[in-house]
């Protein structure tokens, strides 16, 4: 007796049916009302524009206050912008269970960025430190030898930490340790290179950190805007500003004046300027929010940091600046900055490169040269 089949075949003519897949939504009950959940939410949008707009008051009140403390302090906020940055994004990559097997790793980027900060600012700084102990013969030779050696005070600065990082190096850690290591240049990159544009902007007036073209109109008449800064004192600034900032008239076509009531308007040349950092600002420098948003979405965070309540991070607020600092700085090198060799040019050669004696000497050969001239005369 055959072994009955209990496994039946459909046949070509039995239809198929397909299975409606069941929906993951969850329905809402009819006891809890949308209107409950929509006054939360709008709750807490209120909570977070408020908290928003608290830190936007007093970030701008602050900047206010910095800007007219002068150019010193205004470095010193961009050294601490440096400082929030470089802590955002070191901690972007950061895997708590590899640091713990790697102590001290943290200790060495924090290493490579005073070391970046010291080339930078030990370059952009130079001339003015030494304008502000000039007076003081001791400060001036300290001061002096700190310039001639400052290149290779760098150098073993850096070739210390990189000693450090092979020592350092541990088996089947080396790819995290690299990748770190590799970040961390990316970082002092981004960071320093904005931010020594930025300084360097500054110290030739903190009026190139404000170009807008109606807003150039008022502050290009404050000495304390567009004089720059040769030293680093914070003492009240007196300068020739040039004719970049004395007004000049320009008569409008007569068709205007039918439909206006001005004949002529009055306008600073710095105010083209203004308008050319304004175009570049409105169209250009967005871009790099647009890069810092798609760094984001790659790594799957919302903001950078939490350092500004409400904003994010220090990061989210300077993402533009990347841009927008080194252009207003190649801009005003290239097309606003006057051209030639200058009196201050040369003494500022004088007073980095030759010692005390040597100046002393050059300042009595040159009496004696103009003496015989006067007398040849």
């Amino acid at each position: 007796m055959q072994k009955e089949n209990n496994t039946t075949v459909p046949s070509a003519t039995t239809p198929r049916i397909r299975h409606r897949k069941r929906s993951n939504e969850v329905i809402p009950e009819p006891s809890k009302a949308n209107g409950g959940n929509l006054l939360v939410n709008d709750r807490n949008k209120y909570k977070s524009m408020w908290i928003r707009t608290h830190s936007t008051v007093w970030m701008i009140g602050g900047f206010a206050l910095i800007v007219y403390m002068g150019h010193l302090y205004i470095t010193a906020m961009v050294v601490v912008i440096q400082i929030f940055m470089a802590k955002e994004l070191f901690n972007l990559l950061r895997k708590a269970h590899e640091d713990r097997h790697l102590p001290g790793f943290r200790l060495l980027n924090w290493h490579f960025f005073f070391t970046a900060m010291f080339f930078v600012y030990g370059r952009l700084l130079s001339q003015p430190l030494v304008n502000t102990v000039t007076s003081d013969k001791f400060l001036y030779q300290f001061v002096s030898s700190l310039i001639k050696y400052h290149m290779a005070i760098c150098y073993f600065l850096y070739i210390a930490g990189f000693m450090w990082f092979i020592l350092t190096l541990k088996k089947k850690m080396y790819k995290y340790q690299f990748g770190q290591y590799a970040w961390t240049h990316m970082i002092l990159i981004v960071v320093f290179t904005q931010s020594s544009f930025t300084v360097a902007n500054i110290f030739e007036g903190i009026f190139c950190e404000f170009m807008h073209m109606q807003l150039a109109n008022i502050l290009g008449r404050f000495r304390w805007l567009t004089c720059p800064r040769k030293d680093l004192s914070t003492g009240w600034l007196e300068c020739d500003p040039g004719l970049l900032f004395k007004p000049e008239n320009y008569i409008l076509p007569g068709w205007i004046s039918q439909w206006f009531p001005w004949k002529e308007i009055s306008v600073l040349p710095v105010q083209w300027h203004a308008l050319c950092f304004g175009l570049f600002a409105s169209i250009i420098a967005p871009f790099g929010g647009f890069f810092a948003s798609g760094f984001k979405r790659a790594f799957k965070i919302k903001d950078f940091g939490d350092s500004i309540p409400g904003h994010g991070g220090i990061t989210d607020r300077m993402d533009c600046q990347m841009v927008m600092a080194v252009f207003a700085y190649i801009y005003h090198q290239s097309f606003v900055m006057r051209q030639g060799i200058s009196v201050e040019m040369i003494l500022d050669q004088i007073l980095t490169n030759l010692t005390f004696e040597e100046q002393q000497s050059l300042l009595m050969k040159l009496g004696q040269i103009l003496q015989e001239r006067l007398e040849h005369s």
